[in-house]
């Protein structure tokens, strides 16, 4: 491009010398100029002149640029050698060379054009190599060349480092707007500062810029939704949360189910079953529906009625017949608590189900019916299957080799395991 450059400076020259010859032959139809310089008058025609200063500029512009030349290939020699020596250095950083890397990047570093992107990868190379020293070295270089980037780069550590306060500062302070990847780390520290909900505010923002994907936007909301849940002091700012969810948000089983347990240790008893009440109508779940059994509240009469309800269309879920159990466990109705319980059983319900089976027949002072259940808990909690076999009372209960479980104790009198 330089070669060509001068090329078209010389053909401009030539063009002159000959647009200026033929001029010569033309002095006649154009006006004369007279020059008295040093006592010495010059006579001459006014295209001449202008001619002679157009030959005189090109001239002295050609010879600037072949006085420029080394210099430019110099220059040119020394760009390229950092920009060599930027990519050796990524290359090492990705390879784990964190030495070389920092080495190759350190010497970049003066670059007038990628010095910034040099000093970041050697940030990151002092860190891989547990050299604080060296990584704030680089960092202080970085604050010099790039304040943003700097800020960026040091919020990011800090977030790692869990001091999400400090993050939160430096990236304030920081010049506004925050880029897209600022606001990102902006978001992470927030939800790290336990500001969940202010994490959630800035969602939006965040979906504009497309700094993450859709998928992890999708993890991303409902987390910190749950999260801005289970933060909630009090029922006032808990309600203010929960109607600043989206609607899918309100019927995400696993947010109802914090919102739930939140309201409940809370003491709101009314919004905790309304909740799930308005979930389960809607999406049924078989975590939902275990929840509502389980939590620790009262409405013993109308949560029964509610699940008798769902029974109608859900007879065959495990987590529903469990919560029933419970629930006819929770007013003493043991014996409508254990048919629940089998059925649940047999459906799969699980270690969860044999131990509340075993807390109703230590209610009623069967405790070797108790110490069976309790134990077939265990076994399924390690990977153990379970067979079957029920008698009228529910007390014949069975491992998988067909045996009764027999209560053995070791020399001080205390139960043990067989085996």
């Amino acid at each position: 491009m330089k070669a060509l450059r001068i090329t078209i400076v010389l053909l401009l020259i030539v063009a002159s010398a000959i647009g200026g010859y033929w001029l010569s032959q033309q002095d006649a139809q154009f006006g004369q100029v007279f020059i008295r310089v040093a006592g010495q008058d010059i006579n001459t025609s006014l295209p001449k002149l202008g001619l002679l200063i157009l030959i005189m500029a090109l001239l002295l512009f050609a010879l600037w640029k072949l006085l420029c030349l080394p210099f430019r290939a110099w220059s040119g020699y020394r760009r390229r050698k950092g920009w060599e020596r930027l990519s050796d250095g990524l290359a090492a950083l990705n390879q784990g060379q964190w030495a070389r890397a920092e080495k190759l990047l350190n010497a970049t570093a003066k670059d007038p054009i990628v010095g910034g992107i040099a000093l970041a990868g050697a940030v990151r190379a002092a860190d891989a190599r547990g050299d604080d020293n060296a990584a704030q070295k680089y960092l202080q270089a970085l604050e010099k060349r790039d304040p943003n980037a700097q800020a960026l780069l040091q919020a990011e550590r800090l977030i790692a480092r869990r001091h999400p306060e400090s993050a939160l500062d430096l990236l304030d302070a920081a010049a506004q707007p925050l880029p897209p990847r600022g606001l990102w780390l902006r978001i992470q520290a927030l939800e790290a500062d336990g500001r969940s909900a202010e994490a959630y505010g800035q969602l939006g923002a965040l979906k504009r810029t497309g700094v993450l994907t859709a998928a992890g936007l999708n993890t991303l909301e409902p987390r910190l939704a749950a999260q801005s849940l289970r933060e909630a002091a009090d029922t006032h700012l808990l309600a203010e949360c929960w109607e600043s969810l989206s609607r899918p948000l309100r019927a995400n089983p696993q947010v109802v189910a914090v919102y739930a347990e939140r309201a409940a240790a809370l003491g709101w008893n009314d919004a905790t079953l309304r909740s799930l009440e308005k979930a389960l109508d809607s999406n049924w779940d078989e975590s939902l529906i275990a929840l509502y059994g389980r939590l620790p509240i009262d409405h013993l009469d109308s949560r029964r009625a509610s699940a008798q309800r769902w029974l109608k269309s859900h007879s065959d879920s495990p987590a529903l017949l469990l919560t029933l159990g419970r629930l006819a466990g929770l007013q003493e109705q043991w014996e409508q608590s254990r048919e629940f319980l089998r059925r649940a059983l047999e459906l799969g319900a699980g270690a969860e189900a044999w131990e509340e089976l075993g807390d109703g027949f230590n209610a009623t002072h069967d405790d070797a019916s108790a110490r069976r259940c309790y134990f077939n808990a265990l076994k399924v909690l390690r990977g153990g299957k379970i067979k079957l076999s029920w008698q009228q009372d529910l007390r014949e209960i069975t491992v998988a080799d067909n045996t009764e479980v027999t209560e053995t104790r070791n020399e001080h009198g205390f139960p043990q395991l067989p085996g």
